[in-house]
């Protein structure tokens, strides 16, 4: 659970700023989502080499 301490006198709208960016940064969502279904190791290694795979070619197409 996260805790965002509000300051007197603070505007809430400051303070559902930082919220936002402390879920954000901490990746909660992606966890949240992640623990929803299960999927095995070897599919989470096949998916990850596909992102590399395609962060590559990006960066390869881009440098030209």
């Amino acid at each position: 659970m996260l805790i965002i301490k509000i300051v007197p006198g603070e505007n809430i709208e400051r303070a559902l700023k930082r919220y936002r960016n402390k879920v954000r940064n901490t990746q909660q969502l992606k966890r949240i989502r992640d623990n929803q279904e299960f999927t095995k190791k070897s599919e989470e290694r096949r998916e990850s080499l596909k992102k590399a795979i395609h962060r590559k070619e990006y960066l390869k197409k881009n440098e030209e």
